[in-house]
């Protein structure tokens, strides 16, 4: 049987916690920065942890985590 392939789009975007969630950058930060609020800046800093109905998509995407 052959193996499956990663797609290599979601491979480069995110990665797999321990536990099997799906961690990924934020998003709404490439610009127009200025019409953001400062409080959302630092809000959208590092990574976040993708909602259980998008982790079941990308998961779908990484056969092998």
């Amino acid at each position: 049987m052959p193996k499956m392939k990663t797609k290599s789009g979601a491979k480069k975007r995110f990665r797999l916690t321990a536990k099997g969630k799906v961690r990924s950058g934020q998003t709404g930060k490439r610009h127009g920065m200025i019409k953001r609020s400062n409080r959302q800046l630092r809000n959208q800093r590092g990574t976040t942890i993708l909602s259980d109905q998008d982790a079941r998509i990308v998961k779908k995407y990484m056969p092998y985590g």
